[in-house]
């Protein structure tokens, strides 16, 4: 009895069901589809007036971590409509009436979205670039997003690489690693992975040179922190023998880093994506001040006591 056709048909059968079990279980987002939904969007930011009075608003881009949902109109489109309002704040304004008009209350909800990104990664900025915009009050630094992918979400709070290219499309192109600090996802309650160590990078201009600060450390802090700022001054030291001498004196003064903004500072929320802030309320400044401090004395090269106050501590003022 030739019993391999038979058998050939239960292997056949045993194949396809477990194909079907093994489908179940696989995730139907692939690396395609995480990077074509993380990817770069639209965002525009009203920045003021340039030196001919007219409005300025920079493309600085924005990750979405999201798939589906309702189409963004197109950048000509947009740029089109703002071109009508005198101020960014105003077409936000003007725009959002419109959608609460013509929103039906029998309109159909959204289309559900789904994360591009696996439960332990998060779309972010992989490509950035500075761009000077001259405004009527002075020239000023934005950073615009170039290209955006899914990342793993760190735990551990680390220095970690942020390229940003300044002069872009010029013969003064330079990429530099600005350094910055994890998300981290498991810091206690109050704490924040902040930078504590810089450094600098000289970057070559058409005007000599511009100097850039990286981040070299990481450290868990509160909103509230102090940073080491060495100063260096020259100390007269009188001996016992009577020998006079010069030399140099470090001292860490300290600086005070952070925000203490408490509420929501959101002005101006998108009507179909509420994470989405189009305006924010600037930080107040100087809320994070010296707290504690300490005197150092010492003879400076004509004989006189000089004191030089280091912060010891830094805290919100209200």
């Amino acid at each position: 009895m030739d019993v391999s056709g038979p058998l050939l048909l239960l292997l056949c059968a045993l194949r396809l069901t477990s194909t079907g079990v093994l489908s179940k279980h696989v995730d139907h987002r692939n690396l395609f589809t995480q990077r074509l939904c993380c990817k770069r969007q639209s965002h525009f930011v009203y920045l003021g007036q340039d030196i001919s009075g007219s409005p300025v608003s920079v493309d600085v881009g924005m990750c979405r971590s999201h798939c589906g949902g309702v189409s963004r109109p197109s950048h000509e489109a947009g740029q089109q409509e703002y071109s009508k309002h005198a101020s960014m704040l105003e077409f936000l304004r003007s725009k959002r009436t419109r959608t609460r008009g013509s929103a039906s209350p029998d309109s159909p909800e959204l289309p559900s979205q789904l994360a591009s990104c696996g439960v332990n990664q998060v779309c972010e900025a992989t490509g950035m670039r500075v761009d000077t915009v001259l405004l009527f009050e002075g020239p000023r630094e934005v950073e615009v997003i170039q290209e955006c992918q899914c990342d793993v979400r760190l735990t551990q709070c680390i220095r970690v690489p942020a390229l940003r290219t300044y002069h872009s499309e010029t013969p003064y192109e330079t990429v530099i690693d600005v350094g910055g600090c994890s998300r981290s996802k498991g810091a206690p309650e109050g704490l924040s992975c902040v930078p504590t160590t810089f450094d600098s990078v000289l970057v070559e201009t058409p005007n000599k040179g511009d100097l850039v600060r990286t981040v070299a450390a990481c450290e868990l802090k509160e909103s509230c922190y102090r940073v080491a700022y060495v100063e260096y001054y020259y100390e007269t030291v009188h001996h016992a023998d009577g020998v006079k001498e010069e030399r140099l004196k470090e001292i860490d003064v300290g600086r005070c880093l952070g925000g203490c903004t408490t509420g929501n500072r959101c002005l101006v929320r998108s009507q179909s994506h509420p994470e989405i802030c189009h305006l924010w309320a600037e930080r107040q400044p100087g809320s994070c001040a010296p707290h504690g401090y300490e005197s150092h004395n010492f003879l400076n090269q004509h004989g006189q006591i000089r004191t030089i106050l280091s912060i010891t501590s830094c805290l919100c003022q209200t």
